[in-house]
C-alpha cells in the first residue's frame, strides 16, 4: 500500500510559480514511477508529467512543457512538481500518483492516489 499527500496548491495569480509537492509513504518507494495529474471542473483527470523510478527520464503533457519541471527525491520519498508561467488553464486539483507496473501517461495505470491539492490561476 502506498499512502500519497500533496501539498503546495494554493490561489496565484497568472505568470506566478508554484511548486507542488508529494510524500509518499512506501518502503520502496524507488520501485514506482510517479506522475502528476490535474482535473479541472467538469473535465476528466489529465497526465500532466511522469518522472520513471530513477528520475532520469521525465514526460510531459504538451500542455506544461518548458513551463513545468517534476523531479523526486528517493532518500526522502517525494517528488515534487515546479511550475512556472502558470495560466488560468491550469486551475485544476493537482494529484499525485504513483504506479507499480504500467508504461502509460493514463490515469488508469496508477494505482495509488494521493487526496489532491487545489490550484487556482486568476486572469
Amino acid at each position: 500500500q502506498v499512502r500519497l499527500v500533496e501539498s503546495g496548491g494554493g490561489l496565484v495569480q497568472a505568470g506566478a510559480s508554484l511548486r507542488l509537492s508529494c510524500a509518499a509513504s512506501v518502503r520502496t518507494f524507488s520501485l514506482y514511477r510517479m506522475g502528476w495529474f490535474r482535473q479541472a471542473p467538469g473535465k476528466e483527470r489529465e497526465f500532466v508529467a511522469i518522472i520513471s523510478l530513477s528520475g532520469c527520464n521525465t514526460y510531459y503533457a504538451n500542455s506544461g512543457k518548458g513551463r513545468f519541471s517534476i523531479s523526486r527525491d528517493n532518500a526522502k520519498n517525494s517528488v515534487d512538481l515546479q511550475m512556472n508561467s502558470l495560466k488560468p488553464d491550469d486551475t485544476a486539483v493537482y494529484y499525485c500518483a504513483a504506479d507499480r507496473d504500467g508504461g502509460s501517461v493514463y490515469p488508469t495505470d496508477f494505482s495509488f492516489w494521493g487526496q489532491g491539492t487545489q490550484v487556482i490561476v486568476s486572469s
